[in-house]
């Protein structure tokens, strides 16, 4: 959000807006997953606002934010590979079509596999990426959304943000607590540069003669720990 034309957020929401959700999960994530709203906290999260208004898409009023920006007719180009995540390369393409039914032109970048986690995330400034699960909201808002994070990758620098963000993990009413935290996705949502259209499922198969098994939502194979967690029952 700091590099321009990123830096206007008119722009920002008609790219949002943009973007067709449904068409997304169900032909990149056959169905396996849920649509996003602009900000990194899933139904996994304790503290996910499910009564915050869904994002759709809408060409009309992305069409009305890039003539509000004076950036009728722009082109965008957005830097994608399937090393950012299965399927993001289709992704980009649907991206382009939804998109240019509202007048925006996006322009997609196929980048090389190797080397993209070093030179195209979080060096682009319009890219594809993938985020794994974090346990709390409040280890995923520190990680990459606190402007002095490290992997701050949409550069949203918001010092009233990182005031609640702080604030929140010393609040032990759980109520109030939760307010904070829809009012940090709603930040997120509505003035910063990550664009989420979707959250997908992991998708495990586990033989019945596999012991210790349980969901984690925040990877595939519980969170990775299945080979150190799980054992042969006997036979």
């Amino acid at each position: 959000v700091d590099v321009a034309p990123f830096d206007n957020n008119d722009l920002r929401m008609a790219v949002k807006l943009s973007v067709d959700r449904e068409q997304l999960v169900k032909k990149i994530l056959l169905d396996h997953g849920a649509l996003g709203n602009d900000h990194p906290i899933s139904t996994a999260n304790a503290y996910h606002n499910a009564e915050m208004a869904q994002r759709s898409y809408d060409p009309d009023k992305a069409r009305f934010n890039l003539k509000k920006a004076g950036m009728e007719g722009v082109t965008l180009d957005l830097s994608t590979s399937d090393a950012a995540f299965a399927g993001a390369v289709d992704a980009a393409l649907l991206r382009n079509d939804s998109a240019a039914k509202a007048g925006l032109n996006i322009n997609v970048v196929r980048e090389p596999k190797d080397g993209y986690w070093s030179n195209v995330w979080n060096v682009q400034s319009f890219s594809t990426s993938y985020w794994g699960g974090r346990p709390t909201q409040d280890q995923m808002y520190s990680t990459a959304y606190l402007s002095t994070a490290d992997w701050n990758d949409t550069r949203f620098l918001n010092t009233s943000f990182d005031k609640v963000l702080l604030e929140a993990r010393a609040e032990l009413d759980q109520n109030k607590r939760k307010e904070m935290y829809r009012d940090m996705a709603l930040m997120v949502r509505d003035t910063g540069g990550l664009i989420l259209p979707m959250f997908n499922d992991f998708v495990d198969g586990v033989a019945n003669n596999v012991g210790g098994w349980s969901a984690d939502p925040n990877a595939e194979l519980m969170n990775n720990k299945a080979p150190i967690k799980c054992w042969i029952k006997d036979a």
